[in-house]
């Protein structure tokens, strides 16, 4: 991309903005690794840069695993990873509810998986509604099926027992004017390999939102939680804060929302086709998305930690 905002990092400018930053923030899927195939060198990578005395922390949108699960798959890849590491929508949407919300000890009304309901039992939030809901009979007074009084929020994520008893059940509970709205992530598509997809948490997102006619509050990228969030736990300074991604709609605009340094690795999802289209758009939203720098692997980021 001659002329762009996006540099190539490599040599002497890798080095530079290495240097540059105390903290460097890693998407998973596409960036680390791809399903459960590690991305050759990543591990080195990320076990190089904290005996470089940076600290590295991991977002991701999936909100299917929790911190737990998400530090056992990484150390079976060889990567050194302690569990307060791991910032997932699943352990971010509990601590929104609990922190933002002010909702522990109380309920929230479930559209999503186990992972989600455990990380929320942590929190001290109790749920309904994981798992499927299936329809007993043929008669059905959907306007009035039976709610949890003691419900106040509904919580979306991704949840493969989706149905429309759990989208018309939602609708219930939004309707009443107590009831709070908070999704995981916007992610409309799972991108899988040999450029197959499947539809991802948004969809089911957007369903209830379109039948509730109101929108959730987000806490996935792009949105500004997940990195304040982690900035207010761990002291993380957004000035010396290196964000690396293969997504430019979630990764790089998270980054540019937080007023981090961006790198785009070409190992996932976005292309520098993508970013260029953006650049050239002239829209100030789309050029959110253009990445400071981009690398073809993490693993180009080796030789400025060589020993």
């Amino acid at each position: 991309m001659s002329g762009s905002k996006c540099s190539k990092l490599g040599g002497i400018l890798l080095k530079q903005v290495l240097d540059s930053v105390d903290t460097v923030l890693f998407d998973c899927d596409g960036v680390i690794w791809r399903g459960d195939q590690v991305i050759s060198g990543a591990a080195d990578v990320i076990n190089r840069l904290k005996e470089a005395g940076k600290r590295v922390f991991f977002v991701t949108n999936n909100s299917t695993k929790t911190r737990t699960m998400y530090a056992e798959k990484m150390a079976k890849m060889g990567f050194k990873v302690a569990e307060e590491e791991v910032f997932g929508t699943a352990y971010c949407c509990a601590i929104y509810l609990k922190n933002v919300c002010q909702l522990q000890g109380k309920k929230v009304y479930l559209i999503g998986n186990p992972a989600m309901a455990q990380e929320l039992a942590a929190a001290g939030i109790q749920q309904t509604g994981e798992g499927p809901d299936l329809i007993c009979g043929q008669q059905i007074d959907w306007a009035n099926v039976p709610l949890d009084p003691d419900v106040k929020a509904v919580v979306v994520g991704f949840d493969q027992h989706f149905s429309y008893m759990k989208l018309n059940r939602a609708l219930q509970y939004l309707i009443r004017q107590d009831c709070m709205f908070v999704g995981t992530n916007r992610d409309s598509r799972l991108p899988l390999e040999g450029g197959k997809a499947v539809p991802g948490t948004g969809c089911l997102l957007q369903a209830v939102e379109t039948a509730a006619q109101q929108k959730a509050q987000t806490v996935g990228k792009p949105s500004k939680f997940m990195f304040e969030s982690l900035a207010l736990q761990f002291g993380v300074d957004r000035e010396r804060c290196l964000m690396v991604g293969d997504r430019l709609d979630t990764d790089i605009l998270l980054g540019s929302n937080c007023g981090l340094k961006t790198l785009l690795t070409l190992t996932g999802v976005s292309t520098l086709a993508d970013a260029e289209a953006h650049e050239k758009s002239g829209c100030t939203e789309r050029q959110k998305m253009v990445p400071d720098y981009y690398v073809d692997s993490i693993a180009d980021l080796l030789p400025a930690l060589q020993a």
